[in-house]
């Protein structure tokens, strides 16, 4: 039997909290939603209902700095995908929560329609990731012949260029270089579960669909800037 959507809503706002509440009720086999208003809350929610299996979050909660919330439950939670919902729209603080775990960023300005599906998508194993951090033409994809070194290797140029975090530059080395997703893992010091979302957001970018597709997109980049 298909597993059934347990959601814990985590923002101070109780409007925002109502919204999304009314927001959820378009996803399918949605069963619960539970509700949080600080992070002492959230970790309690999660204690109480450990059937909860995605959670939204507002970067800006009380008892906590910045992103740490989002770094402890991905770290805590590896299985439970993390999207973010922010007021901001600022290209840096969306970089930082994808880098960071999070299975989606999506700004507190969009549509309802437009919020149902980016759920779906991380539902689905994928990651949400806004055209607005990507710059204004909303361009995934890497310039043909751009970002790479002497080396045949991407380099962080790469990041500002096509929308990658200096982590995913890394992450892309290493996938190039052939290795497993838990040696990425070992190698940069992350969860597997953020090596996974990290592919995910590559792969979107790059337009391939597996590990090997993007392999070899990347090699084709190297192969371009050193003819």
């Amino acid at each position: 039997m298909k597993e059934r959507l347990n959601v814990l809503i985590a923002d101070d706002h109780g409007l925002v909290r109502d919204g999304l509440k009314l927001a959820l009720s378009g996803l399918p086999d949605l069963d619960q939603t539970h509700e949080a208003a600080s992070a002492d809350e959230v970790r309690v929610q999660l204690a109480a209902h450990p059937d909860i299996n995605l959670i939204i979050l507002d970067l800006q909660m009380p008892g906590v700095n910045d992103l740490d919330l989002l770094t402890s439950l991905c770290n805590t939670y590896p299985d439970i995908p993390v999207v973010v919902l922010s007021a901001t729209e600022q290209r840096h603080t969306m970089q930082r929560a994808i880098e960071y775990g999070a299975a989606g960023f999506i700004p507190k300005c969009c549509a309802n329609n437009v919020l149902v599906s980016a759920l779906g998508l991380v539902l689905s194993g994928g990651v949400y990731i806004p055209a607005e951090m990507f710059g204004d033409t909303g361009d995934y994809r890497i310039p043909d012949g751009e970002g790479t070194g002497t080396d045949g290797h991407l380099t962080p140029g790469t990041a500002r260029h096509g929308g990658f975090t200096d982590r995913q530059i890394d992450v892309i080395r290493l996938l190039v270089d052939g290795h497993t997703n838990k040696t990425i893992a070992r190698e940069l010091g992350l969860s597997e579960h953020t090596v996974k979302i990290h592919l995910s957001a590559i792969f979107k970018a790059l337009g391939v669909s597996n590990r090997t597709e993007a392999a070899i997109a990347c090699r084709k980049l190297a192969q371009l800037k050193s003819e």
